[in-house]
C-alpha cells in the first residue's frame, strides 16, 4: 500500500535528468502502472477486486485528469517540459523510449489481482468512459447517451417505418407522388423531434391513408412478423380512419394472404380499433354480390363481399376481439346467416372465382363458399361461448342440415331453438333484424329467415314491432309454397296467445278459415289452433254469419284421419257455440243435431 501510495505522487515532480546509470529495475515498475492490458480477459473486473482499493485508484485518476487540466493552461511550463508532462496521455506514457523487454516479463509475471486493479484504473483515465460516483452510483460523463423521447405516431413517422423495412427512397417516392411528400415536409422527423408530435387531422390525411396502407402492406410481404413500430401505426390508423383501411386492405390483398392476415390480427389485437373496424367491415359483407364504396383517394373498386368474410373468420381467431364480437354480434350473425343462404342457393359471381380459389388456397379453405360460412358461424359463437349449443347443433347433425337447400330452413330453426337457451337477448335483437329483410320480400333467403324469426317470437317485444310481424305472417300465410304456409302458422299460434294480437289477428279469420280443408293435417290443425286462441279470449265474439260458416267446415273435420284434428275441431265448435250471439245459437245447433244423426 505504501509503494502504491508514493507512486501516486510521482506526478508531482518535474521532469528529471535521466542519468546513465540509473538503475533499470524501477522504471519498467513505473511504467507498468499505466502499461495498457491488450487482453479483452483483462478488461473485466474481477469480484474478488477490494473495494478500497478500487476507489483509491479512482481518486487518482480523478487527481491525475485534474493536474493535466492546470497544466495544459500553463502555457510556458508546456513549452519547457515537453512530452515528459503527465497529462501527454496514455499513449505517450507507453511510447516512453526506456521502456525494455525486462518490464514485459515483469508484466507477465505480475499477480492477476493486481493487473486486474491496473487494468480498472487504466479505464478510468479514458475520458470516453463514464466515471462512476462512489456515493449515489450514478453514471456521469455520458456525452454519446440518446434520450430523445419517441414522438406520436403520424404520417411521417409510417414513412421512416417504410424504409426502415427494405423500402428504398426511389421506390417510396414515387409510389407517395408528390403532393404526399409536401403534405409531409412540416412533421418533424423522429431524429430531430424533442416530444410527441399531433395526430394529422382528417383534413391533411385526405387521400393518403390507402397509400399508406398499400405501402405498409408492401413492406409486410418479406417480412415473417410485424413489429411493435408497425403495430402502432396500423391500429393508429384503423382507429382514425376505419373506412379507408378495410375498402383499402380489401382491395390491395382480396385473397387476405399472410401480409395482409399479419395486418388484420394485429387490428384484432387491439378492442377499441375492432370496434371500429367492423362496421365497415359489414357494409361490406351486406352489400351482395359486389360492394363498391369508394375510398377517400377515389377508388371504387368492386370488392367480393365473401373476402370480408374471411377477414372476419381472420379477426375471430384473436382473443383480444371478444368484447368487440359481443357488441356487434346481432349484425354479424344476421350477415353470416345471409352468407350461409345465398351461397348454398347461388355461387359467387364468376368475375370472384379467382378470388376465392386465393382464398382457399392462402387459408386451406373448404371448397364450397357455404361450408366457409357455416365454419365462420360457429367460430363467433365459439367466441361468445355457446360451447354446448355448438354440441347440440352437432349431436343433431344441423350443420350438415344448413348446407342443404331444402332442409335448410329446419337447420336455421333448431340453431334458433338452442340459441334462445343462453342467448335471448341477442335472439330478440337478431328478430328485428330479420324483421327489416323480411319486408324486403327477398325471396331468396326469406324462408331461411322466417324460421328463425317464427322461433324466437316470444323473445320480441311486440308492442314495438306487432304490425311488421302480423304483416309478414299474412302474407306468407297466403303463399303458395308449403313451407312457409306452414311457417306463417307456427308463428300465428305463438301470436295469438297475446290479447292484443288476437283481437287484431281477427282480420284473418277467412284465410285460416280456408286452410282448414288443407290435405296436409300439421296446417288444419295449426288453424284450428289459432282459432281456439282467439276465441280464448274474453273481448272476442263471433257474428251470427261467421259462425254458421265456420261450424261446416269444422263438421267436415269431426272424421278426419287426424285424432288430434277431431278433438281440436270438436273443442273449436263448442267454443264458438258458446260465443256466438243469441241469434246465431239455432243454427248451429240445428247444424250439430243434423250431424249427429
Amino acid at each position: 500500500m505504501a509503494g502504491r501510495f508514493l507512486r501516486l505522487f510521482k506526478v508531482f515532480r518535474g521532469k528529471r535528468k535521466k542519468e546513465p546509470g540509473a538503475a533499470p529495475a524501477q522504471q519498467p515498475e513505473e511504467l507498468e502502472q499505466f502499461q495498457p492490458l491488450q487482453d479483452d480477459a483483462a478488461m473485466a473486473q474481477t469480484q474478488e477486486q477490494d473495494t478500497a482499493r478500487g476507489r483509491f485508484h479512482r481518486a487518482a485518476q480523478r487527481f491525475r485528469k485534474f493536474l493535466r487540466i492546470r497544466r495544459r493552461k500553463n502555457t510556458t511550463t508546456a513549452a519547457t517540459e515537453g512530452a515528459a508532462e503527465p497529462d501527454s496521455g496514455l499513449a505517450e506514457l507507453q511510447a516512453e523510449p526506456d521502456v525494455s523487454s525486462d518490464s514485459a516479463e515483469l508484466s507477465e509475471d505480475s499477480d492477476a489481482a493486481v493487473n486486474d486493479e491496473r487494468a480498472n484504473s487504466d479505464m478510468a483515465v479514458n475520458e470516453d468512459m463514464a466515471i462512476p460516483n462512489d456515493d449515489t452510483e450514478e453514471t456521469q460523463g455520458i456525452a454519446d447517451a440518446d434520450i430523445t423521447p419517441t414522438p406520436a405516431l403520424s404520417q411521417e413517422l409510417i414513412m421512416d417505418n417504410f424504409k426502415d423495412n427494405c423500402v428504398s427512397s426511389e421506390q417510396l417516392v414515387p409510389s407517395l407522388g408528390p403532393e404526399l411528400e409536401a403534405s409531409l415536409d412540416h412533421v418533424p422527423s423522429q431524429a430531430t423531434s424533442t416530444g410527441p408530435t399531433q395526430p394529422l387531422r382528417p383534413a391533411e390525411c385526405d387521400g393518403m391513408v390507402p397509400t399508406i396502407v398499400r405501402n405498409i402492406h408492401q413492406s409486410l410481404v418479406s417480412h415473417v412478423t410485424v413489429d411493435v413500430r408497425q403495430q402502432i401505426d396500423i391500429i393508429r390508423l384503423a382507429e382514425e380512419h376505419p373506412v379507408d383501411v378495410v375498402l383499402t386492405l380489401l382491395r390491395c390483398a382480396p385473397s387476405c394472404d399472410r401480409a395482409a392476415a399479419m395486418m388484420w390480427q394485429t387490428i384484432g389485437s387491439s378492442g377499441p380499433t375492432v370496434e371500429k373496424v367492423l362496421p365497415a367491415l359489414l357494409c361490406v359483407m351486406e352489400n351482395w354480390p359486389l360492394c363498391s364504396i369508394c375510398t377517400s383517394d377515389g377508388d371504387d373498386q368492386d370488392i367480393f363481399p365473401l373476402t370480408a368474410t374471411v377477414v372476419l373468420w381472420v379477426i375471430i381467431q384473436v382473443p383480444e376481439c371478444h368484447e368487440a364480437m359481443i357488441l356487434y354480434f346481432v349484425r354479424l350473425f344476421v350477415a353470416l346467416l345471409f352468407h350461409v343462404v345465398i351461397t348454398t342457393q347461388q355461387m359467387p359471381p364468376v368475375e370472384a372465382d379467382s378470388i376465392w380459389r386465393a382464398c382457399r388456397e392462402q387459408h386451406r379453405l373448404p371448397s364450397n363458399p357455404n361450408r366457409f360460412a357455416v365454419w365462420t358461424v360457429k367460430a363467433l359463437l365459439c367466441r361468445l361461448r355457446c360451447d354446448n349449443e355448438l354440441m347440440a347443433m352437432e349431436r343433431k347433425h344441423g350443420w350438415d342440415t344448413l348446407l342443404c337447400a331444402d332442409t335448410q330452413h329446419y337447420a336455421v330453426g333448431l340453431l334458433a331453438r338452442e340459441m334462445r337457451h343462453v342467448l335471448i337477448p341477442f335472439c330478440s335483437h337478431i328478430a328485428l333484424q330479420l324483421l327489416k329483410s323480411l319486408r324486403r320480400d327477398e325471396p331468396c333467403c326469406d324462408l331461411s329467415f322466417l324460421a328463425f324469426l317464427v322461433e324466437v317470437l316470444d323473445c320480441l317485444d311486440l308492442r314495438e314491432c306487432s304490425d311488421s310481424v302480423l304483416e309478414i305472417m299474412s302474407r306468407h300465410l297466403q303463399s303458395k309454397c308449403r313451407q312457409r304456409r306452414r311457417l306463417a302458422l307456427r308463428g300465428l299460434v305463438v301470436l295469438s296467445k297475446y290479447p292484443l294480437m288476437a283481437i287484431r289477428m281477427c282480420s284473418l279469420s277467412q284465410s285460416l278459415q280456408e286452410l282448414l280443408g288443407d290435405a296436409d293435417g300439421d296446417v288444419v290443425g295449426m288453424a284450428l289452433c289459432v282459432f281456439i286462441n282467439m276465441l280464448n279470449n274474453k273481448d272476442i265474439l263471433m257474428s251470427s254469419t261467421t259462425a254458421p260458416k265456420l261450424a261446416e267446415a269444422l263438421l267436415l273435420l269431426f272424421d278426419h284421419d287426424h285424432s288430434h284434428v277431431q278433438l281440436l275441431s270438436l273443442d273449436l265448435f263448442f267454443k264458438a257455440m258458446d260465443l256466438v250471439v243469441d241469434e246465431g245459437k239455432k243454427p248451429l245447433k240445428k247444424l250439430a243435431r243434423i250431424n249427429i244423426f
